[in-house]
């Protein structure tokens, strides 16, 4: 049996794949990852330094600080996003974590901007109306951790599938192989403390959709389950293309 080839992005040193490590291993996934925070902010890549599309059966990109439209300061981003768009062009399997779902969409053309609030920590996210049974189904309603200023347009071709009062784009479906999330399904408490930490050294979050960092702290173990779950779920979703 072909072993799964999963690909991700990293773009935030340390951070690791999130909560479908296991899963994905589990289900006897060879992993392998381009961690574009590893490069000098002021270099560049040459796309033929990526992986060959042909060699990725999915395709997890992570979140990370900058802005998609930080080309000046991270030059290699635009050779992400031409990736993005060739390995997108395969119609194989792919989702986009936060800064991924902004990618994704950026890669096709929507723009990525200020949200009118920022959002820290753990929020409500509900079920977009209307969404065909055919597409991926959510709960009414999420409990999930956020951590973005920023946020995407819906891309031309997708649906969205969630929405809040903070932030209306939550996530996005194009087709039936490619998933974004406003989100972060993915967090573990290894990579909150990562956030955690970075946060009280940089104080980007100052707006009124915050949670204090001293309450995330206390978060408990069962509160990351159900975003874990839910990336597990659409995991299995885009690849039963």
């Amino acid at each position: 049996m072909k072993k799964l080839k999963v690909h991700y992005f990293q773009h935030i040193a340390g951070e690791g794949f999130g909560s479908c490590y296991d899963y994905l291993k589990a289900m006897g996934a060879e992993i392998t990852a381009t961690e574009f925070f590893a490069l000098p902010t002021d270099s560049t890549i040459d796309i033929d330094a990526l992986p060959l599309v042909s060699d990725v059966d999915l395709l997890i990109i992570m979140g990370g600080e900058m802005s998609v439209n930080d080309e000046a300061n991270y030059p290699w981003l635009k050779i992400e996003k031409r990736w993005i768009r060739r390995y997108l062009a395969s119609e194989k399997p792919a989702i986009g974590l936060c800064l991924g779902g902004q990618l994704i969409a950026n890669a096709l053309g929507a723009n990525v901007k200020r949200n009118p609030q920022q959002e820290i920590g753990w929020t409500l996210v509900n079920k977009s109306n209307h969404i065909p049974e055919a597409y991926f189904q959510l709960p009414e309603e999420l409990k999930v951790m956020q951590w973005h200023s920023e946020t995407f347009d819906i891309p031309k071709g997708a649906i969205r599938l969630a929405e809040n009062t903070a932030c209306a784009n939550q996530m996005y479906q194009i087709g039936r192989n490619v998933l974004g999330f406003q989100f972060h399904p993915e967090i573990t408490p290894h990579s909150l403390n990562i956030f955690i930490e970075h946060e009280e050294e940089d104080c980007v979050f100052k707006e009124a959709y915050t949670q204090s960092l001293s309450s995330l702290k206390k978060t408990q173990k069962l509160e990351y389950s159900m975003g874990n779950q839910l990336l597990n779920r659409a995991i299995d979703y885009v690849l039963q293309v």
